[in-house]
């Protein structure tokens, strides 16, 4: 009897145990299964990634882009859109632009994160080119100019819940490559 109620409670400690280590790897790999997903359907304002051999047509309808820009605490830069708005016809490829001026008197590595309002709209905003793509690294009072390329899918037309949309607000935060990116 107490050689089954051993074999039971190795069992028990041995399913226990596997619990745990299955938890603990699903927590390590949730944050990049989000984003993939966010990045597949657009979730939570994540943009869509195009191909530069993209071809979309225009459809004439407009609707205003609107830029923001926002820097953490911890990094020493001015970031902004050069334009704060623009008139897009949706299906039409544009370009936008920001600056970054690096005030500090060293050289200072940064990571830009991004979403777009309202939400829904992220499934439809693809960006061909962006700085966001890739770090950024400015040089003690460098100031550089980098561009958008993107366009509005027009299947957002056919969306019954975002179809009538006027304005979509493109966001960007800069955060230096060493401090943790929220949600990242």
């Amino acid at each position: 009897m107490s050689a089954a109620l051993a074999r039971r409670n190795r069992r028990s400690a041995l399913l226990a145990s596997l619990l745990v280590v299955v938890m603990v790897a699903l927590g390590f790999a949730s944050v990049p299964l989000y984003r993939i997903f966010c990045q597949v359907t657009g979730f939570g304002g994540t943009t869509m990634r195009a191909d530069a051999s993209t071809v979309v047509q225009p459809t004439g309808r407009l609707v205003t882009v609107r830029f923001d820009s926002n820097t953490s605490p911890h990094l020493p830069w001015s970031f902004e859109p050069e334009a704060i708005t623009d008139r897009v016809a949706i299906g039409a490829r544009d370009m936008a632009f920001y600056r970054a001026h690096n005030f500090s008197a060293r050289t200072i590595t940064g990571t830009a994160v991004f979403n777009v309002t309202p939400q829904r709209a992220g499934q439809y905003f693809n960006k061909i080119q962006c700085f966001c793509f890739e770090q950024q690294t400015l040089r003690p009072g460098e100031e550089v100019r980098m561009p958008v390329v993107f366009f509005v899918d027009p299947a957002i037309l056919d969306d019954p819940e975002i179809g009538g949309i006027d304005e979509i607000t493109l966001s960007y935060t800069f955060y230096p490559v060493d401090e943790p990116v929220p949600g990242g």
